[in-house]
């Protein structure tokens, strides 16, 4: 098993504020865990015992409307933890958790996290902040699926997949989302959403390769975000 200490990912989240001893408490207490593409790592309405600290691959987080369809809320990458906020309030988690891609990722159970919060003043503080983060995020989503119309949000969503993840070898945005999953996030139909791509790369602002998307005019792409 990995030593939490010697882990770079821990850089990347609330882990990095812990002393030599609270990581060997949480090293000796962690299970690790493999996820292959398409996996539920958890469902929502669950309870949890402890938080995931993702070590490789992606997941989206998804809700389902009062009609069944899902919503893809958020996405998650390497360094991001999950189910914190269901651990902090003691309640059941509101998101289900899906595989994009094979992942690893390490368990730790809410006592060590308690443990920490109680004892680790910059581990509460940071705690917090990442909720208080989560928050503003989701304010700043509501305000967009409200206020922006589909063609911007498209825009928008774009934008930060390729900020989030990055680009692949062949240029292309570093995350592969079907089209269901693409409407799924901005709010439509399926076929809308393949519509407005097709415009996109009619225009020349991306361009598609299978699945895949690429970025051609990034600061068009700004400007529609905008309503421009």
């Amino acid at each position: 098993m990995g030593n939490c200490h010697q882990c770079i990912i821990r850089e990347f989240n609330t882990l990095k504020t812990l002393s030599s001893e609270e990581l060997k408490e949480v090293s000796n207490h962690k299970n690790e865990l493999i996820f292959k593409k398409g996996d539920v790592i958890f469902k929502e309405g669950s309870m949890l015992n402890g938080v995931y600290c993702i070590k490789e691959g992606k997941c989206k987080l998804t809700r389902l409307s009062q009609n069944g369809k899902e919503q893809i809320v958020k996405f998650i990458k390497h360094g991001d933890m999950l189910g914190y906020r269901s651990v902090l309030s003691e309640e059941p988690v509101s998101l289900s958790v899906v595989a994009l891609e094979d992942m690893a990722a390490c368990f730790i159970p809410k006592k060590d996290i308690f443990d920490s919060i109680q004892n680790n003043k910059d581990f509460s503080k940071d705690m917090f902040k990442v909720v208080c983060h989560d928050l503003k995020d989701a304010n700043a989503t509501l305000t967009n699926m409200a206020q922006k119309t589909v063609r911007e949000r498209l825009a928008d969503m774009l934008l930060f997949l390729d900020e989030t993840f990055g680009e692949a070898e062949d240029g292309t945005i570093n995350i592969q989302l079907s089209r269901e999953e693409i409407s799924n996030v901005i709010g439509t139909a399926t076929e809308s959403a393949i519509r407005l791509l097709s415009e996109l790369k009619k225009d020349k602002i991306i361009s598609l390769v299978g699945k895949k998307i690429k970025i051609e005019d990034k600061e068009a792409l700004k400007r529609i975000g905008i309503g421009f």
